[in-house]
């Protein structure tokens, strides 16, 4: 019987739509957001089975065909080592990917858990995490992964630790902000009344329902990911060499931007792509996932 009653009263503010139909909303109202999911999964795989889709191997290097120009032996050129640039484009996917995925799913995790404890606990646990969370705010998201990348050294695994720590306030302010409101609605003053655990009103209660705008942060963070990962390897402190990065292969080419374009423009636009396509995902997502303008 408890049970009976839990479910209804988490369903209250649940939504009535399932899964597969907004989806298939998402792909009836918006072609570009569509679209974009369909980009995103393609690069996924392209990522994932890399070894069957390059047509090289990214490490190979052939200095007799050094900078080569883009042919039908090589799709995109060259670089400076003889190595083919589109295959280290598609191998440089899984670094990408990685790096905007792993970073964002551990940042947003921590700052779900922190933004729930403030907006739920409220008084004191409040007032340090979100003057915390304002001291993280305060200063610029690369500035302070460029300080935590210079005294730990270069690497992917730093990379993920630098994101992960500075990226978490933002999520942090939006759950406890969403918490503030729906602690005080009628489906948890009923499980409050059953005697029902804090935490397990936390998470199984109002987590589910602070979901939707999760995920359209969760896709729009990734491209921030992806971007600062960028940004460090221009200033020499992000990934290292062999690992083809795309923010790496732009910057190695950026020497040869006059003369052998293509080693910098095709890991840009792949940036771009993949960084626009995310930000479509996330506006298409909050049309439909964010109930207000569902109302309007």
């Amino acid at each position: 019987m408890n049970d009976k009653i839990e479910k209804n009263i988490s369903s209250q503010i649940g939504e009535e739509d399932t899964w597969l139909d907004k989806g298939k909303t998402l792909v009836r109202q918006n072609k570009i957001a569509a679209f974009s999911a369909l980009v995103i999964l393609l690069i996924l795989l392209a990522a994932i089975f890399a070894p069957l889709v390059a047509p090289y191997d990214h490490l190979e290097q052939s200095l007799a065909d050094r900078l080569k120009d883009p042919s039908a032996a090589h799709w995109l050129g060259t670089d400076e080592l003889g190595r083919d640039v589109l295959s280290r484009i598609i191998f440089g996917a899984r670094i990408s990917l990685t790096i905007g995925l792993v970073p964002t799913l551990i940042s947003m995790a921590i700052g779900t858990v922190l933004g729930l404890c403030a907006g739920f606990y409220g008084g004191k646990t409040d007032f340090i995490i979100m003057r915390l969370a304002d001291v993280m705010l305060a200063f610029p998201s690369l500035l302070l992964a460029m300080v935590v990348m210079y005294t730990m050294g270069g690497g992917l695994v730093n990379i993920f630790i630098a994101l992960s720590l500075v990226n978490w306030a933002g999520t942090a302010r939006i759950v406890r902000s969403q918490t503030l409101s729906l602690k005080e609605k009628e489906f948890v003053e009923a499980a409050r009344s059953m005697g029902v655990g804090k935490w397990t009103i936390m998470f199984r209660h109002i987590l589910p329902n602070c979901l939707p705008s999760l995920i359209v942060l969760f896709t729009l963070n990734i491209p921030a990911a992806i971007l600062s990962e960028a940004s460090l390897s221009f200033l020499g402190i992000g990934a290292q060499p062999p690992s083809p990065s795309w923010g790496l292969m732009a910057v190695r080419g950026k020497k040869y931007l006059f003369s052998e374009p293509w080693l910098s423009i095709a890991p840009s636009a792949a940036i771009m792509v993949v960084v626009l396509a995310f930000n479509f995902l996330g506006d298409g997502l909050r049309d439909i996932l964010d109930p207000y303008l569902k109302e309007q």
